[in-house]
């Protein structure tokens, strides 16, 4: 598995990934406005896209906005290799911290957080819909 710049050829299988794992899925087109930006990162495995993270930046500051793994391809560790890379990426560029939401109910993917290293700082009540539910903020600060 390689972890790579999101690219033109992936945009497809990201956005059948985001249908997959979302209930407000990014489209092929809203996924394509992301390239050349921020920090977007892709998985490969066996020539097939698997998954991605998506990272905006903004001065020196980091939020991501999706991170995806196609759901067959989950428990290989994947996650914790795009979150790693990413990471390395966010401190190569200086960035102070990076940050996301997850939904309080996400125990799997909170504890995915925990393991890169973020810590929940606050929550935003009623952030989701379909369900309503509150979202944990959760931050990796990078420098002091």
């Amino acid at each position: 598995m390689t972890v790579v710049p999101m690219q033109e050829r992936h945009l497809a299988a990201l956005a059948a990934i985001e249908q997959a794992c979302f209930h407000a899925p990014w489209s092929e087109a809203m996924l394509r406005e992301e390239l050349g930006k921020g920090l977007f990162l892709a998985a490969e495995q066996a020539g097939r896209t698997v998954g991605y993270v998506g990272c905006q930046t903004v001065l020196d500051e980091g939020y991501i906005t999706n991170v995806a793994v196609s759901p067959d391809a989950r428990r290989q560790g994947i996650a914790h290799a795009l979150l790693r890379e990413l990471l390395a990426r966010a401190a190569e560029r200086a960035l102070a911290f990076v940050t996301l939401e997850v939904r309080a109910s996400n125990a799997p993917a909170i504890a995915l957080y925990a393991q890169a290293g973020f810590e929940p700082v606050g929550t935003r009540r009623n952030f989701y819909t379909a369900p309503t539910e509150d979202a944990v903020l959760m931050t990796r600060f990078l420098k002091e």
